[in-house]
């Protein structure tokens, strides 16, 4: 399968480097961009800012293909590391990974949830547990899933979601391997355990308040009648 790119920048290339070229590039509204290349010497470009910080703020922009094209060839690159200023959250640099075809990546994808209001523990009053929002997943380049999609209708309270018992995309495996952990549950006390808990037995002392006699007169234990004024 053909390597498709979900995301394409006009690239430049840096002519210079180090920390007062890239402070030069992020002046004239551009982002430096470094491009890693096993075996091949890397990159150093400059993308529009603009450009990179809609995408990126999106959400689901580190799990994407993108295509770097420079003087009309296409330099095929996942992201790997993004740096924002620490105060006006602007992206300061970028680093990107090239791929092609047969590559494999490392991708953290989100997992969602559905149909959450129609579960059977949750109608029974339990409550959703998630454990992992997201998953760490080994993808091919050419099929990486963008979200994980559980449905969670048939989970009763008690009832637990495995990352072995979720169907993934072809080729598309856990980072984790040989553990099959937990990926959400439904909380909760079943009915019949509910009605099978035992009820506290009164204490020895505790007498009920309809039941309860006033002291006679003359009992030892009751109050002793104030004395008649003369």
């Amino acid at each position: 399968m053909a390597i498709k790119a979900n995301v394409e920048f006009q690239a430049e290339t840096r002519k210079a480097t180090g920390t007062g070229a890239a402070r030069q590039t992020r002046r004239e509204g551009k982002v430096p961009v470094a491009v890693y290349a096993s075996g091949k010497p890397n990159l150093h470009l400059a993308v529009s800012a603009k450009e990179l910080g809609q995408h990126y703020f999106k959400g689901g922009f580190m799990n994407k293909v993108v295509s770097l094209k420079v003087d009309g060839n296409d330099h095929f690159a996942i992201p790997r590391d993004i740096q924002l200023d620490p105060v006006s959250d602007k992206i300061e640099h970028a680093d990107f990974l090239t791929v092609d075809e047969t590559s494999v990546v490392k991708v953290l994808v989100p997992i969602h949830y559905n149909n959450a209001d129609r579960a059977l523990g949750i109608k029974r009053g339990g409550a959703l547990n998630i454990v992992r929002h997201e998953v760490e997943l080994f993808a091919p380049v050419t099929n990486i899933p963008s979200t994980i999609e559980i449905d969670i209708t048939n989970l009763n309270i008690g009832d637990s979601i495995h990352i072995d018992s979720v169907e993934l995309p072809e080729g598309v495996t856990p980072v984790i391997r040989g553990r099959d952990f937990t990926l959400a549950s439904i909380a909760g006390r079943r009915k019949e355990e509910e009605e099978a808990a035992p009820t506290a037995a009164p204490s020895a002392g505790a007498v009920p308040a309809s039941t309860a006699k006033a002291p006679a007169e003359g009992d030892a234990k009751a109050p002793a009648k104030p004395a008649a004024k003369k």
